[in-house]
């Protein structure tokens, strides 16, 4: 697993420079390895070079390593996927974050479910307008948050978006309109930018870069033995 240490040391850097070069302070930038149908080995290796914030895609996955790495001090589980509400217990009981809510009934499940500190929640917005993508569009995203704001057991934080695979450069203007509409309603969190345009994204504002193969390397297929 020295690949994992070394990816997640050099993405770190990246990050790191990528914040200097945009006159942010050290600390801004919160790197999440994005660990999905990764095994809990390859989560150990990068917690053991210093990554305390993972990145989960899938709600029972996420639940099965949460069980399975109850060890590790300081662990941070992120819910990055789109979630159904049947589903919404096991990130209500297992995840610090929240980074894909796009529905009211599932927001209202989360905070019925949710016991002890709040669930930090971002909504996904689908900035690009793409009909493959989850999120909501930029026209409801007011409503929504007036709605979710006062929900028990979640602390809405910020925004976030998974633009179109496209070159870094094509995307920024995405990354830019989210941060627009960051402002526009007081939300200071962003969560945007991945192996492939983190950079491009912490130079638009993001506060949070989802980061996986560029640290863990490809994923192994979905259904293939850990």
């Amino acid at each position: 697993m020295t690949d994992v240490a070394e990816g997640w040391r050099a993405v770190l850097g990246r990050v790191q420079a990528a914040a200097t070069r945009a006159g942010r302070p050290g600390g801004s930038v919160e790197l999440v390895a994005v660990s999905k149908l990764q095994p809990p080995e390859a989560i150990r290796a990068a917690y053991a070079a210093g990554a305390r914030a993972f990145g989960e895609n899938y709600a029972q996955e996420l639940r099965d390593k949460a069980e399975a790495l109850s060890d590790l001090q300081g662990l941070r589980w992120h819910a990055i996927g789109p979630l159904q509400t049947n589903k919404a217990r096991y990130v209500a009981r297992s995840a610090h974050v929240f980074h894909a809510l796009d529905r009211l009934e599932v927001a209202q499940e989360l905070s019925r479910r949710r016991t002890g500190a709040p669930l930090a929640v971002y909504v996904e917005v689908n900035v690009a307008g793409e009909a493959s993508k989850s999120g909501i569009p930029p026209a409801a995203l007011g409503p929504l948050l007036a709605a979710v704001r006062p929900l028990p057991g979640l602390a809405l934080v910020g925004l976030m978006t998974m633009p179109p695979l496209a070159p870094a450069e094509e995307v920024r203007p995405l990354f830019r309109a989210l941060a627009a509409l960051g402002r526009e309603h007081g939300l200071a969190g962003l969560s945007m930018g991945s192996t492939h345009d983190f950079e491009v994204a912490i130079e638009e504002g993001a506060t949070v870069v989802r980061v996986g193969t560029a640290i863990f390397g490809e994923r192994p297929p979905r259904g293939a033995p850990a």
